[in-house]
């Protein structure tokens, strides 16, 4: 468990999301940690508790395409940094920040999402409003420190970590392939293989998070 993580209830999450939703302002919330911590569906809690003042937009929108992938050499390393377009999502937070409710002449951005059911980012599938006060946006590399990904950190009002037991971040991450048609060997081959490269990878960006979360009550 990283150092500096705490136990918190998702009540007090919703209060201090909805804190940065009453500003008057656009402003974007970052969930991050390492595959299986459990963004995804804190997030999608969040937003669902938040109601019409929170949309959530995910980077793995940015994935690669697979045939991109096949080109470069690197589907055998997919999810790692550079199979996504990082400067694409930079480019995307930025858009969202100038388009909030205090911005004069501000339009509906529309964010790509990834389909888990065809393992495949699709354009546009995300409308973000310009009345919509808070982003939520998750990922592994919200605090990577390297290009492109150190000019997320800049842009986003908050930054939370989630860093649970490892024992169940790693279980976690197995019945998540399971359920997407892997096979047991292999399911456990990808959690403790390329996935648990990038979470050594990201386990040290926690120090730059503004909350790290243990465990949500």
């Amino acid at each position: 468990m990283t150092a500096a993580a705490v136990d918190v209830t998702f009540e007090e999450l919703v209060a201090r999301a909805a804190a940065l939703a009453g500003t008057g302002r656009r402003r974007l919330l970052g969930i991050t940690g390492s595959p299986g911590a459990g963004k995804s569906t804190l997030a999608e809690r969040l937003v669902a508790a938040l109601g019409d003042r929170a949309v959530l937009v995910g980077m793995d929108g940015f994935h690669l395409a697979q045939r991109e992938l096949d080109r470069l050499g690197r589907a055998d390393r997919k999810g790692a940094p550079d199979t996504f377009d990082g400067h694409g999502y930079v480019d995307l937070l930025g858009r969202l920040r100038r388009n909030g409710p205090d911005a004069p002449d501000a339009v509906t951005v529309y964010a790509p999402e990834f389909r888990r059911e065809i393992e495949e980012p699709v354009a546009c599938a995300v409308p973000v409003p310009p009345d919509i006060p808070l982003v939520v946006t998750e990922g592994n590399y919200l605090l990577l420190d390297d290009e492109p990904w150190r000019r997320v950190r800049a842009v986003l009002d908050e930054v939370w970590f989630l860093a649970p037991d490892e024992e169940d971040r790693v279980a976690r991450l197995v019945a998540r392939h399971l359920r997407y048609g892997r096979a047991p060997a292999e399911a456990r081959a990808r959690a403790l293989g390329s996935d648990q490269a990038n979470a050594e990878r990201i386990a040290p960006t926690a120090g730059s998070a503004d909350l790290v979360v243990h465990a949500v009550r």
